[in-house]
């Protein structure tokens, strides 16, 4: 079985063939860098962690390009909100993307650009558009018209006579309101850049053409992101690229978000889960895997109780691995996976049948230590850790080390801390709020806060 994805700008699950033989080129829409990350974020990320995992696994040389925009109409929103100046407050998230990356073992990009150290490329494709006739300039904006591009909305499909373009403050001069901005005129107090028609800062979906195309050159394997970029960002990434002269992305390739109440999660909807206070409550494997075990096209409904499973899932194949290395010793992964967990692998990145496969070997493994028949318990060993390896979580890959499970009490604070939530919620309900309020002094005093919100009260360590 050949390895198989679904693309979007097909709408059709195709086979993969690269461009070039043996390599794998992808690029990943990655942060805006306007505050800290949620779990949401880290999601997008770690789907195609395990892609470029698989990719690798299959044999494939892969190059990953994962840029940050640090400029953007939102990093300046924060700046006014907070008073600080915008690359402080780019650079301060940036680190706390990667930190929350890393955190959740996912594996450093090849190349990691950002928007603001590729002003000269973006210039260069604005000026052979313009000239091609595909964007024009306006009271110091550079707009694409939509209207000389005849694919225009293929990836989305719509229909251009309906079409709502966003846009943002200070877009005047447009020739149709459907023309989207790639670069933005000069504002008082912000950031600005010198180009042929005059200073401004760049448009959201420049950037990713202008750096997809500097790392990655005309044409490249597959381009990914959440599928809220599928408009207007990868669609208007498309026009600009193609219009240019790119082949640009040969698969469209987008995961599915974390919900909250049936909503996307996301700061502006006040809904969102950090990730720096979900590794406090939660091993960082055991994120890994509540995020990586649903299909990358599926939607995640957060929950307490859906991490909890998650966690008591994990901790299935975590004794395994635990009792199979104190009776048969440490084992090496086996050199190939099963043949069904490949199979599922191929079809389309299919981690649900992928770990079925998983928990299969664990239960034979389980079956064989009680029969004593080590030889099938260490077989079934080599496999899932070759299989867990696959997908980042091999609690034995020395990622993981200092995370052992006898040293990470998360998990039994949190039961702990529930129980006491629980009576703290009791007591709330028959209005005793003295004996509420005891519990809450008492876990502050324990250094831990609690947090009431509408999905019910959460704690977090408090750190200082």
């Amino acid at each position: 079985m050949s390895l198989r994805l679904y693309d979007t700008s097909t709408r059709q699950v195709r086979d993969f063939v690269p461009l070039v033989p043996g390599c794998v080129s992808m690029y990943l829409c990655g942060a805006t860098v306007q505050a800290a990350p949620h779990i949401g974020h880290i999601r997008s990320n770690l789907n195609f962690d395990v892609m470029r995992r698989w990719f690798t696994y299959r044999g494939y040389q892969v190059t990953f390009v994962r840029n940050v925009t640090d400029i953007d109409d939102k990093v300046i929103k924060k700046e006014r909100e907070l008073g600080t100046p915008w690359f402080e407050i780019a650079y301060t998230n940036e680190r706390a993307f990667n930190e929350g990356y890393a955190e959740l073992g996912c594996l450093p990009p090849s190349v990691e650009p950002r928007a603001t150290g590729h002003v000269p490329e973006m210039i260069e494709m604005m000026r052979k558009l313009i000239a091609k006739g595909h964007a024009y300039e306006s009271e110091g904006n550079v707009y694409f018209a939509v209207g000389t591009f005849p694919q225009y909305l293929g990836l989305s499909n719509q229909r251009l006579e309906n079409l709502l373009q966003p846009e943002s403050e200070g877009e005047t001069g447009k020739r149709d309101p459907r023309d989207f901005a790639m670069w933005k005129a000069a504002k008082p107090g912000e950031p600005s850049w010198d180009t042929p028609w005059g200073r401004g800062r760049p448009g959201w979906h420049l950037e990713c053409s202008a750096m997809a195309h500097k790392y990655l050159g005309k044409a490249f394997d597959i381009h990914g992101g959440g599928l809220d970029l599928i408009f207007p960002h990868h669609e208007n990434e498309i026009a600009q690229s193609r219009a240019f002269g790119d082949d640009f992305a040969n698969f469209w390739v987008h995961n599915a978000w974390v919900t909250m109440s049936g909503e996307k999660m996301s700061k502006s909807l006040g809904n969102s889960v950090l990730i720096s206070e979900m590794v406090q409550r939660w091993r960082p494997i055991v994120l890994r895997y509540y995020l990586a075990a649903p299909h990358y096209r599926s939607m995640i409904e957060y929950s307490e109780e859906s991490i909890r499973e998650a966690e008591t899932g994990f901790g299935r194949i975590e004794g395994f691995i635990e009792r199979a290395v104190e009776r048969c010793g440490r084992v090496d992964a086996a050199p190939e996976v099963p043949l069904a967990f490949a199979e599922a692998m191929d079809d389309d990145l299919g981690v649900p049948q992928a770990l079925a496969v998983v928990h299969t070997a664990v239960r034979q493994g389980n079956s064989a230590l009680t029969a004593d028949d080590k030889e099938s318990a260490v077989a079934r060993l080599a496999e899932v850790r070759a299989m867990l390896g696959v997908l980042g979580l091999d609690p034995l890959d020395e990622h993981w080390a200092g995370a052992d499970r006898g040293d990470d009490l998360h998990g039994v604070v949190d039961s702990l801390v529930q129980l006491v939530l629980e009576q703290r919620q009791a007591a709330r309900a028959r209005k005793d709020f003295a004996t509420a309020d005891a519990i809450r002094d008492q876990l502050s005093q324990a250094g831990l806060t609690i947090e009431d919100t509408p999905s019910g009260p959460r704690w977090i360590i408090n750190n200082q």
